[in-house]
């Protein structure tokens, strides 16, 4: 009975940091401003048959609709109230999206827009996605209801109302992001409002959330709404299962609010990874890969299991948050692959790939000044549908970089090696680096200028291996590179600098 009360009580304290996803499935998918049908169809025809765990999806709930510029990306992050109906589809659509998903193994992770409400200088009327009457700047949304009793004007002490310095920890928590009306999270009425909406959704069937602008928030307001979350929908999930918890917390150091601060309620997006990452794999600052050996907690970052990582997102992608021009994106192909491929194969942290769509970019002052190009659209301003070509890629101008088979191929290798130490790490001092995964599966990248051509330890079993970088093993043959590992787990490796991918993998999966 003792133990069974400490595991009791050890899952209803570590739940939030547990994605929730099916075994073996190790990382989630941001299909950023999908439809709710097309990331159904996504979840049956491809996420589930290549072993992603989740999608993370863009915030469901009614938005302001923004029309100068045209409908730009961040209209969704101006919530007017919590109905399920914004450019990605309507409630209906929803509810099919969840259970399409769910009953294929692939989880929802709702981006919860909770710190606030739209921008003060959202005027009035009834322009939202569901047509709901809201006036900014009386601060009025009869649709949750919030008035403006509900809101922190009363405790923000900048002049403007806006967060004018960072290194106030009240005004970065009481004052407005960029004229966004900010909630006043330690009134009941305000978090009883937001958990009924996240209840809802997770009486729908979500796993879990991604906190937007956690660190907007001071941490015992959010905890005490994560409070009052209910369990995950027991259709899906085992009974008692917490949703997963991670919280958009900006951390490069340098600042006084520090993502610690929200460890205890749930995972914390670590902002240092990708912005080191880049920094590393371009180069720059004398940095190179054979200092990537002690990755993870020995480079400053968090706990990896309080950890959420990733390469780029929605916002750093476009120069927006945290990371600056270190960045790797979809626009710098061949880095950005092995930047993926790097986080899909070292153990620390969860992880979360990118799916992204393109916009026309275009500088002035080093500025891209399109970066608020909202998604793909018709004339009428509803978002285009996701094509697939015959070639697997997608049509429409989104990317789909969850699809290109070098990061889809490592998606794989991290659920085949999940829980295997790391193991083997080899390199040259320079940008030639290697490393295992126990018995189970073996990386190797040159980020150099000269070609690589070397004999390492790959504990792995004797064989031949297919390597799932420049292809991948289909039936009894590969369709490219063949390694040979010898008896002893030795194995040549031979990649050109100008390889289009210098980097190879293989794992026991992978094997003739």
């Amino acid at each position: 009975m003792g133990m069974y009360l400490l595991l009791l009580v050890a899952g209803v304290c570590w739940g939030q940091y547990n994605p929730n996803t099916v075994p073996k499935r190790t990382s989630i998918v941001h299909l950023f401003e999908w439809r709710w049908q097309d990331i159904a169809e996504e979840c049956e025809r491809y996420l589930a048959p290549n072993g992603f765990g989740g999608v993370q999806i863009s915030p469901p709930n009614e938005n302001v609709i923004i029309t100068d510029p045209q409908q730009p990306w961040w209209e969704r992050y101006q919530p007017v109230s919590y109905k399920l109906c914004t450019r990605s589809g309507n409630e209906t659509e929803f509810r099919d999206m969840v259970t399409r998903c769910n009953n294929v193994g692939v989880h929802i992770y709702v981006d919860a827009v909770i710190n606030h409400m739209c921008g003060a200088n959202a005027g009035a009327g009834d322009h939202a996605t569901c047509g709901s009457y809201f006036n900014a700047k009386t601060e009025d949304f009869p649709a949750v209801p919030y008035s403006v009793w509900d809101f922190n004007d009363h405790k923000c002490k900048s002049r403007s109302g806006n967060i004018e310095n960072y290194h106030d920890i009240s005004q970065v928590r009481d004052c407005r992001l960029v004229s966004l009306l900010d909630l006043a999270l330690d009134r009941e009425h305000v978090r009883s409002r937001v958990a009924a909406y996240l209840n809802r959704l997770i009486g729908l069937g979500v796993a879990g959330f991604r906190i937007d602008a956690a660190k907007h928030m001071w941490p015992a307001d959010v905890k005490a709404i994560l409070d009052k979350l209910e369990d995950l929908n027991t259709q899906w999930f085992p009974a008692g299962t917490k949703p997963f918890i991670y919280q958009e917390v900006i951390d490069l150091g340098g600042e006084p609010i520090k993502g610690s601060e929200y460890f205890g309620n749930g995972r914390v997006t670590e902002f240092k990874y990708g912005a080191k990452l880049g920094t590393v794999l371009r180069k720059w600052d004398g940095e190179k890969m054979a200092y990537l050996k002690n990755w993870g907690e020995g480079w400053g970052f968090m706990p990896s299991d309080r950890a959420l990582v990733f390469v780029d997102n929605h916002d750093n992608q476009r120069g927006h948050g945290a990371g600056g021009a270190s960045i790797l994106t979809f626009w710098d192909t061949r880095l950005y692959k092995m930047a993926v491929g790097f986080m899909l194969a070292h153990p620390y942290g969860f992880t979360r790939v990118m799916s992204s769509f393109r916009w026309p970019r275009y500088f002035q002052n080093g500025k891209d000044v399109n970066d608020w190009y909202g998604p793909p659209s018709n004339a009428d301003g509803s978002t285009k549908a996701v094509t697939i070509n015959a070639d697997t890629t997608c049509g429409n101008d989104w990317v789909c970089e969850h699809r290109w088979r070098q990061i889809r191929n490592m998606v794989i290798f991290r659920n085949v090696v999940d829980g295997e130490p790391f193991s083997n790490w080899w390199d040259n001092g320079s940008n030639q680096v290697a490393f295992g995964r126990g018995n189970k599966g073996f990386i190797i990248f040159n980020n150099d200028d000269w070609s690589l051509n070397v004999s390492l330890q790959t504990g792995l079993p004797a064989g031949t291996y297919c390597d799932i970088i420049s292809g991948q093993k289909e039936g009894d043959f590969c369709t490219a590179v063949e390694v040979h590992v010898a008896a002893d787990g030795m194995a040549n490796f031979l990649i050109g600098n100008e390889d289009q991918d210098p980097f190879i993998a293989i794992h026991v999966d992978a094997k003739l």
